[in-house]
């Protein structure tokens, strides 16, 4: 910045300028301070200390998409049903069906005969009225039916979520946070293409 001054300075445009001043006045000047903005994001620093492939909070796993897509097949085919998961054939595994909505969450398992063998819901787990549609209520229900399914022997389970709620994705956190293996996540959430007449406009 010095240096940049004393060009100038010494420019044959400000040199005879600076040439005709009274050094008596130079007293009355005040000092003119140059700082230069630093305008840097939080976010964008802590995202560029981590490293490339760890941008996951700690104790979370990053996957990888497209590199599992190209070493396994990832979605099912004609040799699915048959195929094994720790010993078991896919047709075999237990399922537990997740319905939820926005004011509760009912998870039953079946197995592999469509019998079912348990069931659970926000409700039975104690909580009451509102609560009951919330994500924590939906999590200890997914814990409570991973705690069921290990006492009757069933590790290994497919998941068929329907619905849309609070508790979606935290019930199913609540079934792997309680040790349980989830081979599939199924979205069988009914769309409907002729929905029904709107309601009335309320009149004021």
């Amino acid at each position: 910045m010095l240096r940049i001054i004393s060009t100038l300075i010494r420019s044959p445009i400000v040199e005879p300028l600076c040439s005709r001043l009274n050094p008596s006045q130079f007293s009355n000047w005040r000092c003119l301070h140059l700082t230069y903005p630093q305008f840097r994001d939080p976010d964008k620093e802590m995202r560029r200390r981590l490293p490339k492939n760890r941008l996951a909070v700690e104790g979370e796993h990053v996957v990888d998409i497209d590199e599992v897509i190209s070493k396994s097949n990832l979605f099912p085919d004609m040799h699915t049903p048959n195929k094994l998961f720790n010993g078991i054939p896919f047709k075999d595994v237990p399922v537990v069906t997740i319905k939820v909505s926005k004011n509760n969450t009912i998870m039953t398992l079946r197995d592999s005969k469509n019998m079912t063998k348990a069931q659970k819901s926000c409700g039975t787990e104690g909580y009451k009225n509102a609560k009951k549609g919330t994500n924590i209520a939906a999590q200890a229900t997914g814990i409570a039916m991973a705690t069921r399914a290990l006492e009757l022997g069933f590790k290994t389970i497919r998941v068929c979520v329907r619905g849309l709620g609070p508790g979606r994705m935290a019930s199913v956190k609540g079934l792997e946070m309680a040790g349980m293996d989830i081979i599939s996540i199924t979205d069988t959430t009914r769309v409907t293409w002729t929905p029904l007449r709107p309601r009335k406009a309320r009149r004021v």
